[in-house]
Protein backbone atom coordinates (compact mmCIF):
# COMPACT_ATOMS: atom_id res chain seq x y z
CA UNK A 1 0.00 0.00 0.00
CA UNK A 2 2.70 1.95 0.94
CA UNK A 3 4.76 1.76 -2.29
CA UNK A 4 1.45 2.25 -4.61
CA UNK A 5 0.73 5.55 -2.55
CA UNK A 6 4.06 6.54 -3.50
CA UNK A 7 3.90 5.93 -6.75
CA UNK A 8 0.61 7.37 -7.52
CA UNK A 9 1.69 10.62 -5.60
CA UNK A 10 4.67 10.54 -8.17
CA UNK A 11 1.86 10.34 -10.79
CA UNK A 12 0.17 12.76 -10.15
CA UNK A 13 3.05 15.44 -9.47
CA UNK A 14 4.34 14.25 -13.11
CA UNK A 15 1.11 14.39 -14.19
CA UNK A 16 0.51 18.06 -12.88
CA UNK A 17 4.36 19.10 -15.00
CA UNK A 18 2.93 17.45 -18.19
CA UNK A 19 -0.37 20.19 -17.83
CA UNK A 20 2.07 23.13 -17.30
CA UNK A 21 4.51 22.29 -19.64
CA UNK A 22 4.88 22.96 -23.34
CA UNK A 23 4.97 26.32 -26.15
CA UNK A 24 2.64 27.67 -24.10
CA UNK A 25 4.07 27.82 -20.02
CA UNK A 26 1.42 27.47 -17.68
CA UNK A 27 2.02 27.82 -13.66
CA UNK A 28 0.07 25.80 -11.10
CA UNK A 29 -2.35 28.31 -10.73
CA UNK A 30 -3.48 28.95 -14.35
CA UNK A 31 -3.57 24.75 -14.67
CA UNK A 32 -5.69 24.48 -11.45
CA UNK A 33 -8.04 27.86 -12.86
CA UNK A 34 -8.31 25.93 -16.72
CA UNK A 35 -9.60 22.55 -15.05
CA UNK A 36 -12.00 24.59 -12.85
CA UNK A 37 -13.50 26.25 -15.58
CA UNK A 38 -12.38 29.85 -14.39
CA UNK A 39 -8.99 30.33 -16.84
CA UNK A 40 -9.60 32.20 -20.20
CA UNK A 41 -10.93 30.08 -23.22
CA UNK A 42 -7.05 29.52 -24.84
CA UNK A 43 -5.76 28.55 -21.22
CA UNK A 44 -8.85 26.43 -21.30
CA UNK A 45 -8.44 24.43 -24.71
CA UNK A 46 -5.00 24.08 -24.24
CA UNK A 47 -5.11 22.44 -20.64
CA UNK A 48 -8.50 20.30 -20.90
CA UNK A 49 -8.55 20.14 -25.02
CA UNK A 50 -5.30 19.51 -25.55
CA UNK A 51 -3.00 18.53 -22.79
CA UNK A 52 -5.26 16.59 -20.25
CA UNK A 53 -6.17 14.14 -22.74
CA UNK A 54 -2.64 12.73 -23.16
CA UNK A 55 -1.75 12.55 -19.88
CA UNK A 56 -4.48 10.88 -18.64
CA UNK A 57 -4.14 8.26 -21.49
CA UNK A 58 -0.37 7.76 -20.29
CA UNK A 59 -1.57 7.01 -17.10
CA UNK A 60 -4.64 4.71 -17.91
CA UNK A 61 -3.07 2.71 -20.82
CA UNK A 62 0.32 2.27 -18.59
CA UNK A 63 -1.36 0.94 -15.88
CA UNK A 64 -3.47 -1.23 -18.41
CA UNK A 65 0.32 -2.21 -20.19
CA UNK A 66 1.54 -2.92 -16.52
CA UNK A 67 -0.79 -5.19 -15.57
CA UNK A 68 -1.09 -7.21 -18.83
CA UNK A 69 2.22 -7.58 -18.55
CA UNK A 70 2.37 -9.17 -14.93
CA UNK A 71 -0.30 -11.45 -15.87
CA UNK A 72 1.84 -12.83 -18.45
CA UNK A 73 4.55 -13.10 -16.13
CA UNK A 74 2.71 -14.60 -13.97
CA UNK A 75 0.83 -17.38 -16.28
CA UNK A 76 4.70 -17.63 -17.24
CA UNK A 77 6.22 -17.76 -13.79
CA UNK A 78 9.16 -15.77 -16.38
CA UNK A 79 9.84 -12.25 -16.44
CA UNK A 80 10.08 -12.24 -20.04
CA UNK A 81 6.86 -13.63 -20.25
CA UNK A 82 5.29 -10.32 -21.47
CA UNK A 83 2.76 -9.01 -24.37
CA UNK A 84 6.17 -7.27 -26.00
CA UNK A 85 8.29 -10.46 -26.03
CA UNK A 86 5.62 -13.24 -26.87
CA UNK A 87 4.21 -11.16 -30.35
CA UNK A 88 0.69 -9.80 -28.93
CA UNK A 89 2.08 -6.63 -30.08
CA UNK A 90 3.45 -8.17 -33.44
CA UNK A 91 -0.31 -8.72 -33.98
CA UNK A 92 -1.84 -5.56 -33.33
CA UNK A 93 0.63 -3.65 -35.48
CA UNK A 94 -0.02 -6.50 -38.24
CA UNK A 95 -3.32 -5.64 -37.64
CA UNK A 96 -3.33 -1.90 -38.25
CA UNK A 97 -0.97 -2.23 -41.17
CA UNK A 98 -3.46 -4.49 -43.08
CA UNK A 99 -5.85 -1.55 -42.35
CA UNK A 100 -3.48 0.90 -43.53
CA UNK A 101 -1.76 -0.41 -46.46
CA UNK A 102 -4.52 -3.14 -48.15
CA UNK A 103 -7.22 -1.03 -48.14
CA UNK A 104 -5.70 2.25 -47.90
CA UNK A 105 -7.64 3.71 -44.96
CA UNK A 106 -6.06 5.96 -42.47
CA UNK A 107 -8.49 6.59 -40.40
CA UNK A 108 -8.53 5.93 -36.92
CA UNK A 109 -11.37 3.59 -36.42
CA UNK A 110 -9.99 1.55 -39.38
CA UNK A 111 -6.86 1.62 -37.70
CA UNK A 112 -8.16 0.83 -34.10
CA UNK A 113 -10.26 -1.94 -35.51
CA UNK A 114 -7.56 -3.92 -37.12
CA UNK A 115 -5.09 -3.62 -34.29
CA UNK A 116 -7.87 -4.88 -31.98
CA UNK A 117 -8.24 -7.63 -34.18
CA UNK A 118 -5.10 -8.59 -35.13
CA UNK A 119 -3.80 -8.73 -31.55
CA UNK A 120 -7.15 -10.80 -30.12
CA UNK A 121 -6.26 -13.12 -33.44
CA UNK A 122 -2.73 -13.65 -32.77
CA UNK A 123 -3.69 -14.08 -29.00
CA UNK A 124 -5.77 -17.04 -30.10
CA UNK A 125 -3.08 -18.53 -32.47
CA UNK A 126 -0.90 -18.89 -29.73
CA UNK A 127 -2.70 -19.97 -27.18
CA UNK A 128 -3.82 -22.61 -29.63
CA UNK A 129 -0.27 -23.73 -30.94
CA UNK A 130 0.84 -23.63 -27.20
CA UNK A 131 -1.69 -25.81 -25.91
CA UNK A 132 -1.04 -29.71 -25.39
CA UNK A 133 -2.79 -31.16 -22.51
CA UNK A 134 -2.93 -27.31 -20.76
CA UNK A 135 -0.96 -24.06 -21.47
CA UNK A 136 2.75 -24.48 -20.15
CA UNK A 137 4.39 -20.93 -19.28
CA UNK A 138 7.51 -21.90 -21.25
CA UNK A 139 5.74 -23.26 -24.70
CA UNK A 140 4.10 -20.10 -24.51
CA UNK A 141 6.65 -18.13 -24.65
CA UNK A 142 8.10 -20.07 -26.96
CA UNK A 143 5.27 -20.15 -29.32
CA UNK A 144 5.00 -16.31 -29.04
CA UNK A 145 8.31 -15.57 -29.65
CA UNK A 146 7.98 -17.85 -33.27
CA UNK A 147 4.34 -16.23 -34.14
CA UNK A 148 6.06 -12.62 -33.69
CA UNK A 149 8.87 -13.14 -35.61
CA UNK A 150 7.01 -14.35 -38.53
CA UNK A 151 4.44 -11.08 -38.10
CA UNK A 152 7.68 -8.83 -37.87
CA UNK A 153 8.94 -10.77 -41.40
CA UNK A 154 5.15 -9.64 -42.66
CA UNK A 155 5.61 -6.59 -41.23
CA UNK A 156 8.38 -5.83 -42.94
CA UNK A 157 7.30 -6.94 -46.44
CA UNK A 158 3.88 -5.15 -46.58
CA UNK A 159 6.30 -2.29 -45.44
CA UNK A 160 8.13 -2.58 -48.43
CA UNK A 161 5.39 -3.04 -50.81
CA UNK A 162 3.13 -0.59 -50.80
CA UNK A 163 3.49 3.37 -51.59
CA UNK A 164 6.73 5.63 -50.25
CA UNK A 165 3.65 8.07 -48.20
CA UNK A 166 1.70 5.07 -46.71
CA UNK A 167 4.34 3.11 -45.52
CA UNK A 168 5.66 6.41 -43.87
CA UNK A 169 1.93 6.37 -41.99
CA UNK A 170 2.48 3.12 -40.95
CA UNK A 171 5.54 3.20 -39.73
CA UNK A 172 4.63 6.37 -38.03
CA UNK A 173 2.01 4.68 -36.19
CA UNK A 174 4.47 1.52 -35.33
CA UNK A 175 6.46 3.40 -33.53
CA UNK A 176 3.95 4.08 -30.71
CA UNK A 177 3.07 7.89 -30.06
CA UNK A 178 0.57 10.23 -27.73
CA UNK A 179 1.29 13.15 -29.82
CA UNK A 180 -2.03 14.67 -30.90
CA UNK A 181 -3.88 12.64 -29.14
CA UNK A 182 -7.86 13.86 -28.58
CA UNK A 183 -10.48 13.02 -26.58
CA UNK A 184 -12.88 11.12 -28.75
CA UNK A 185 -9.48 8.87 -29.55
CA UNK A 186 -8.66 8.48 -26.03
CA UNK A 187 -11.77 8.20 -24.53
CA UNK A 188 -13.20 4.17 -26.26
CA UNK A 189 -9.72 2.70 -25.05
CA UNK A 190 -9.60 4.22 -21.87
CA UNK A 191 -12.66 2.93 -20.56
CA UNK A 192 -11.91 -0.16 -22.11
CA UNK A 193 -8.37 -0.50 -19.72
CA UNK A 194 -10.57 1.11 -16.74
CA UNK A 195 -13.41 -1.83 -16.96
CA UNK A 196 -10.35 -4.43 -17.90
CA UNK A 197 -8.54 -3.25 -15.07
CA UNK A 198 -11.40 -3.60 -12.53
CA UNK A 199 -11.92 -7.35 -14.27
CA UNK A 200 -7.94 -8.38 -13.37
CA UNK A 201 -8.70 -7.07 -9.99
CA UNK A 202 -11.29 -9.29 -9.30
CA UNK A 203 -9.58 -12.43 -11.03
CA UNK A 204 -6.67 -11.52 -9.13
CA UNK A 205 -7.55 -14.64 -6.59
CA UNK A 206 -7.17 -17.30 -9.48
CA UNK A 207 -3.71 -15.79 -10.82
CA UNK A 208 -2.00 -15.63 -7.12
CA UNK A 209 -3.38 -19.43 -6.95
CA UNK A 210 -1.78 -20.10 -10.12
CA UNK A 211 1.30 -18.85 -9.12
CA UNK A 212 1.74 -21.70 -6.53
CA UNK A 213 1.57 -24.37 -9.54
CA UNK A 214 -1.45 -26.09 -11.06
CA UNK A 215 -1.00 -29.03 -8.54
CA UNK A 216 -2.23 -26.08 -5.57
CA UNK A 217 -4.17 -24.13 -7.90
CA UNK A 218 -6.88 -27.31 -8.40
CA UNK A 219 -6.59 -28.04 -4.77
CA UNK A 220 -7.84 -24.99 -3.95
CA UNK A 221 -10.80 -25.16 -6.36
CA UNK A 222 -9.22 -23.26 -9.51
CA UNK A 223 -10.38 -24.17 -12.38
CA UNK A 224 -6.97 -24.19 -14.80
CA UNK A 225 -8.17 -23.74 -18.20
CA UNK A 226 -10.75 -21.57 -17.72
CA UNK A 227 -8.97 -19.23 -15.46
CA UNK A 228 -6.07 -19.17 -17.53
CA UNK A 229 -7.96 -18.24 -20.83
CA UNK A 230 -10.04 -15.74 -18.96
CA UNK A 231 -7.11 -14.20 -17.81
CA UNK A 232 -5.45 -14.53 -21.40
CA UNK A 233 -7.87 -12.51 -22.82
CA UNK A 234 -7.79 -9.81 -20.49
CA UNK A 235 -4.27 -9.71 -20.90
CA UNK A 236 -4.33 -9.43 -24.46
CA UNK A 237 -7.16 -6.57 -24.99
CA UNK A 238 -5.20 -4.52 -21.53
CA UNK A 239 -2.18 -4.47 -24.44
CA UNK A 240 -4.41 -4.95 -27.76
CA UNK A 241 -6.94 -1.27 -26.61
CA UNK A 242 -4.03 1.01 -25.83
CA UNK A 243 -1.96 -0.19 -29.02
CA UNK A 244 -5.07 0.46 -30.72
CA UNK A 245 -4.88 3.75 -29.99
CA UNK A 246 -1.55 4.96 -29.85
CA UNK A 247 0.31 2.34 -31.45
CA UNK A 248 3.03 -0.74 -30.10
CA UNK A 249 4.51 0.71 -26.83
CA UNK A 250 7.31 -1.68 -25.66
CA UNK A 251 9.13 -1.57 -22.33
CA UNK A 252 5.85 -0.80 -19.98
CA UNK A 253 4.12 -4.37 -19.57
CA UNK A 254 7.68 -6.22 -19.52
CA UNK A 255 9.63 -3.63 -17.13
CA UNK A 256 6.96 -2.40 -14.60
CA UNK A 257 5.92 -5.32 -12.67
CA UNK A 258 9.32 -6.49 -12.03
CA UNK A 259 9.91 -3.30 -11.19
CA UNK A 260 6.86 -3.03 -8.88
CA UNK A 261 8.25 -6.48 -7.32
CA UNK A 262 11.62 -5.29 -6.51
CA UNK A 263 10.05 -2.40 -4.58
CA UNK A 264 7.40 -4.48 -3.15
CA UNK A 265 8.95 -7.63 -2.31
CA UNK A 266 5.85 -9.62 -3.17
CA UNK A 267 3.80 -10.49 -6.37
CA UNK A 268 0.21 -10.51 -3.99
CA UNK A 269 -1.51 -7.56 -5.79
CA UNK A 270 -1.61 -5.97 -9.40
CA UNK A 271 -1.85 -2.16 -7.39
CA UNK A 272 1.44 -1.16 -7.33
CA UNK A 273 2.23 -2.64 -10.64
CA UNK A 274 -0.39 -0.52 -12.40
CA UNK A 275 0.95 2.37 -10.88
CA UNK A 276 4.03 2.03 -11.64
CA UNK A 277 3.26 0.96 -15.63
CA UNK A 278 1.23 4.72 -14.88
CA UNK A 279 4.23 6.24 -13.59
CA UNK A 280 6.88 4.55 -16.34
CA UNK A 281 4.48 5.40 -19.53
CA UNK A 282 3.82 8.77 -18.36
CA UNK A 283 7.24 9.95 -17.48
CA UNK A 284 8.34 8.52 -20.69
CA UNK A 285 5.89 10.69 -22.39
CA UNK A 286 7.27 13.63 -20.69
CA UNK A 287 10.88 13.08 -21.16
CA UNK A 288 9.97 12.47 -25.06
CA UNK A 289 8.45 15.75 -24.91
CA UNK A 290 10.57 17.87 -23.26
CA UNK A 291 14.03 16.86 -22.36
CA UNK A 292 16.00 14.71 -25.25
CA UNK A 293 16.90 17.27 -27.95
CA UNK A 294 14.18 19.42 -27.04
CA UNK A 295 11.69 18.51 -29.39
CA UNK A 296 8.29 16.38 -29.08
CA UNK A 297 9.20 12.77 -29.81
CA UNK A 298 6.86 9.31 -29.75
CA UNK A 299 7.02 8.17 -26.48
CA UNK A 300 7.61 5.08 -27.87
CA UNK A 301 11.06 6.02 -29.12
CA UNK A 302 11.77 6.36 -25.34
CA UNK A 303 10.21 3.00 -23.87
CA UNK A 304 12.57 1.36 -26.93
CA UNK A 305 15.24 2.65 -26.19
CA UNK A 306 14.87 1.41 -22.25
CA UNK A 307 13.19 -1.48 -22.86
CA UNK A 308 16.20 -2.75 -24.79
CA UNK A 309 18.38 -1.93 -21.73
CA UNK A 310 16.55 -3.30 -19.47
CA UNK A 311 15.68 -6.69 -21.43
CA UNK A 312 19.86 -7.29 -21.75
CA UNK A 313 19.46 -6.83 -18.04
CA UNK A 314 17.28 -9.47 -17.27
CA UNK A 315 18.82 -11.98 -19.93
CA UNK A 316 22.23 -11.09 -17.97
CA UNK A 317 20.91 -11.71 -14.26
CA UNK A 318 18.82 -14.84 -15.62
CA UNK A 319 22.18 -16.37 -17.35
CA UNK A 320 24.37 -15.58 -13.70
CA UNK A 321 21.76 -16.88 -11.82
CA UNK A 322 21.93 -20.33 -13.88
CA UNK A 323 25.45 -20.30 -13.98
Amino acid sequence: MLVTAILLGATLAIALFGLMVGTLQLSVHDVFAALSGEATKMTRTVVVEWRLPRVLAAIIFGAGLGVSGAIFQSLTRNPLGSPDIIGFTSGSYTGALIVIIVSKSTSFVGIAAGALIGGITTAILIYILAFRKGTQGFRLIIVGIAISTILNSLNSVLLLKSKAEVAFTAAAWGVGSLNGISWAQALPGMLTVVLLLMCAAVMSRPLREMELGEDAAKSHGIRMERSQLALILVAVVLTAAPTAVMGPVSFVALAAPQIALRFTKSAQSLAPVAAMGAFLLLGADIVAQRIITGMILPVGVVTLSLGGIYLVWVLFRQARSAS
